[in-house]
């Protein structure tokens, strides 16, 4: 059989969007909070000679007086200390240098995040040789630095290990905690009660304590600490009225530098002159790209505070559904678009700053105009006004929303509760 390749032509329209180099700068540009912004500028003014950047740190108009928004350089954070390194100190401020001391040294190697020691005595021993009363003397002097609790297997050593080092604690705690911790957790409080010929109330005291102390001893020490918030929008009450503005701190300036340019331009080498006008091209980019990322979050934020005006005068700090979708369809662009507007952007107000996400909430049915912030709120309300010793089941909390007006499911109670870190209804029984 003979072997036939045929070659066609044929022409095909396909309709594309290609994402240009220009383009994805653009979405990264109204992406960028205010410090991202700042930065990412820097970076091009290294890459281009005709572009300054500038930021202001200088003062915002609210209200017609004069008031700081942030003092830039009192903003700075200070230089954490990692636990490890906290751990570290200690041993070489209190430890002679002795093989014990190596053994303790080593044993910071597998000390996490929380504080936590994640190696067993018999992976100790087959890694460095130590006998294991040795290794039970390091451990021990490990579990006596600071924080209270670091070195702990597990959550019981660490409770009982931070109770150990508290003078203030219940006397019965340490014990519980060491031969009834199951019986404890699972509150099995009249038997404890028994147990030890306390009150169930007693027990109950104990909970409390133990409730103060922390899970998570060296937490504490690894947590990324939160550089100043730099408000994008600035909204004033006037009256009864809203009036939204850029926050000046917040919006850095470009300038482009002339002399230079047309000095570089009367050059008679023409590589140079179209480098000039290449690099005046994408300050002009920039320039307007800028400008109009401070116009497209001013846009966003006016319809945010026109829909949630309430919330900027009523205490109870209200919130009406509002939905990404609906901000876009009113100003004509698409979804993400807002989406990048009002993530890491945020506003203040006279009486505290916001993230622009926070007034986005979903409507709770079809017909329901409560907003899950306001259920939460509700629920919350409900809660803390119960009967302790007879806390509301989530049926009986579906039922006393449904009188005020609010029709949701017991499972989306349960859900919200969980949300508000708040426990079931057997968990918040209360004895005394």
């Amino acid at each position: 059989m003979a072997f036939q390749q045929k070659l066609h032509q044929q022409q095909k329209q396909v309709q594309k969007l290609v994402m240009t180099q220009q383009l994805q700068q653009s979405i990264q540009i109204l992406q960028y909070n205010a410090d991202g912004l700042q930065h990412f500028l820097q970076q091009k003014s290294l890459e281009n000679p005709l572009l300054t950047v500038h930021q202001v740190h200088g003062q915002a108009n609210l209200g017609g007086s004069q008031r700081r928004v942030d003092n830039f350089m009192n903003a700075i954070p200070d230089t954490t200390q990692s636990l490890f390194e906290y751990l570290l100190e200690q041993v070489h401020l209190t430890m002679r240098d002795t093989p014990l001391r190596d053994l303790v040294l080593f044993l910071l190697e597998y000390v996490d995040l929380n504080g936590y020691l994640r190696i067993s005595d018999d992976n100790i021993q087959q890694k460095t040789g130590a006998p294991k009363l040795q290794i039970l003397d390091a451990v021990t002097l490990l579990q006596q630095l600071d924080p209270p609790g670091v070195g702990a297997r597990n959550l019981q050593e660490s409770l009982m290990l931070q109770t150990e080092n508290d003078d203030a604690a219940p006397n019965l705690a340490y014990i519980i905690l060491e031969d009834d911790f199951m019986d404890f957790v699972e509150r099995r409080w009249q038997k404890l009660a028994t147990k030890y010929q306390v009150k169930v109330t007693d027990i109950q005291h104990i909970l409390d304590y133990v409730q103060t102390l922390s899970p998570r001893p060296g937490a504490a020490f690894n947590q990324v600490q939160n550089n100043f918030v730099r408000p994008e929008l600035i909204v004033q009450r006037q009256g009864d009225r809203l009036v939204l503005d850029l926050a000046q701190d917040s919006q850095p300036r470009v300038t482009f530098q002339k002399r230079y340019f047309d000095r570089m331009l009367k050059t008679n080498d023409q590589e140079v002159t179209d480098y000039m006008k290449e690099k005046k091209r994408e300050f002009d980019w920039l320039q307007k790209s800028v400008l109009q990322r401070g116009q497209t979050i001013l846009r966003v934020g006016q319809e945010i505070i026109e829909r949630q005006h309430d919330f900027f005068f009523d205490t109870k700090r209200p919130l009406k559904p509002l939905l990404l979708r609906d901000v876009a369809a009113k100003l004509g662009v698409h979804e993400s678009t807002i989406s990048r507007t009002v993530n890491g952007k945020f506003l203040q107000a006279d009486f505290g700053v916001f993230e622009l996400k926070h007034f986005f909430t979903n409507a709770i049915g079809n017909e329901q105009i409560a907003s899950a912030a306001n259920v939460k709120q509700q629920l919350q309300n409900l809660i803390d006004q119960e009967n302790k010793a007879k806390p509301l089941s989530d049926q009986r909390l579906v039922k006393l929303l449904a009188e005020k007006g609010i029709t949701i499911s017991r499972r989306t109670v349960a859900k919200y509760r969980l949300s508000l870190g708040i426990q079931s209804s057997s968990r918040r029984k209360r004895f005394d």
